[in-house]
């Protein structure tokens, strides 16, 4: 049997049938089903019946570590803008481990650019792996590099950063890096909710539609993910009030309280890339982005128009109040610098919770809150409880995202003079200061 044979393998009582593909292993048979899949099976033991050879094309020495480098050679066009694909991990980057039957992250920047050909001949490419981790082991100390390498790349000339991540913690990265970076250039966040190999892959939208939004005239820190299950367009979100609120739709991603800033057309992308048009026909704005250049109006291409606060404060943490808790659960929050809570309705948590809360706040930390209602602020000046809060020094975070906060809480401990006025200053487009639709 060779790849590209039509093959039937039964192993353990189970058939498979569909065509046979190269295998990295000695030790598994990989076959991609009828359905698209690709089912990796151990060879031992397993009973092969070739059912028509040669049925597809399949060049194994294509899948070579000498041919993979060959093709992913990256040329340079003087005409054509230049975009960093920043690479962290994540099922945008991923395959199937037929080890395991588990999607691991395997892939660095290039092998992106091969597992996408779509991307070809959009713009520039310069690539870099910062992380090549599953997202939900991100740390902050990863952000900090995550944003040292971006300022890095527009530094070095990049009219776009695309950073590749998965989607559990994505909005939490988006947070930290909106506030840790003023960048002249857009920064757009994009993953996929299935992996590469699954029909249903969201992988190549994303993708498109990100490098397209990263060569668009603002400089707004993005998250481009599916905007509806269908592929029609990429919902771009502010990276500071987006959401995940979906555990496996393509459309998972959500701009929390309004529509999202910008919709972006995958027929429209993918055609003005292919044509060397402007990105822009392909977006829709649903509010005016920041422009190029940020707010100072400097010009991006001089490469020093960015502005980096990296640091992080790392002893913050997000509680959840829950009916029935008991206030000893929070005993591990003694002489943490700062505690983001998530309270009920208007930012509310058991009368019994207040004295344990003004304690945290006469040593010194900060203690903000939330709401755990996906929309509205908080407004503790409406009833007793909320009154008693405020005496014993919370901070209210408005309508700030609770994951956002804590991400935000983090930054202001460590750059901020008076975190806690920051908390309630809109600093990133989390915030709005009053309650009105979002702008």
């Amino acid at each position: 049997m060779q790849p590209g044979d039509r093959v039937r393998v039964e192993r353990g009582g189970v058939t498979n049938e569909g065509v046979l593909l190269p295998s990295t292993t000695r030790d598994h048979l990989v076959v991609k089903l009828d359905g698209g899949y690709n089912v990796g099976i151990d060879r031992e033991a397993a009973d092969v019946e070739v059912l028509d050879s040669a049925a597809r094309e399949v060049d194994p020495a294509a899948e070579t570590d000498d041919e993979a480098d060959a093709t992913s050679e990256i040329t340079f066009d003087e005409d054509l803008p230049t975009v960093s694909l920043i690479s962290t991990g994540g099922t945008i980057a991923s395959t199937v481990d037929y080890r395991t039957g588990a999607v691991t992250a395997q892939f660095d920047a290039e092998d992106v650019l091969r597992a996408v050909p779509e991307l070809a001949g959009r713009t520039n490419y310069r690539g870099r792996v910062v992380a090549n981790i599953l997202s939900e082991n991100m740390e902050p100390s990863i952000w900090r590099d995550l944003a040292d390498a971006v300022a890095e790349e527009i530094e070095a000339g990049a009219d776009g950063v695309v950073v590749m991540h998965g989607t559990d913690t994505m909005q939490y990265s988006a947070s930290a890096l909106s506030f840790m970076l003023d960048s002249p250039v857009p920064v757009v966040f994009t993953g996929s909710q299935r992996s590469a190999d699954r029909p249903s892959s969201d992988n190549v939208m994303n993708a498109v539609c990100a490098v397209e939004a990263a060569k668009a005239e603002h400089s707004e820190t993005l998250v481009c993910m599916h905007a509806d299950p269908s592929d029609d367009a990429c919902a771009l979100h502010r990276g500071t009030r987006v959401r995940k609120n979906h555990t496996s739709r393509r459309d998972a991603f959500e701009t929390v309280g309004a529509a999202p800033l910008g919709l972006i057309d995958y027929e429209r992308a993918a055609e003005a890339g292919a044509d060397g048009d402007a990105a822009d026909a392909a977006i829709e704005w649903n509010r005016e982005p920041r422009s190029r250049g940020g707010t100072d109006g400097s010009d991006a291409a001089d490469g020093d128009a960015i502005a980096l606060e990296p640091y992080l404060d790392g002893d913050v943490e997000l509680v959840k109040f829950t009916p029935g808790m008991d206030p000893a659960a929070w005993a591990y929050l003694d002489d943490k610098d700062g505690v983001v809570i998530e309270g009920t309705g208007l930012g509310h948590v058991h009368t019994d919770l207040i004295p344990r809360i003004e304690e945290l706040v006469e040593g010194g930390t900060v203690v903000a809150m939330t709401s755990q209602c996906l929309e509205g602020r908080v407004c503790d000046r409406v009833y007793d409880t909320g009154r008693d809060l405020l005496d014993a020094g919370v901070v209210e975070a408005g309508d700030t995202l609770p994951g956002t906060a804590k991400v935000k809480l983090m930054w202001a401990l460590a750059n901020r003079a008076d975190p806690a006025d920051a908390m309630t200053r809109d600093l990133a487009g989390e915030l709005t200061e009053e309650s009105r639709p979002w702008r």
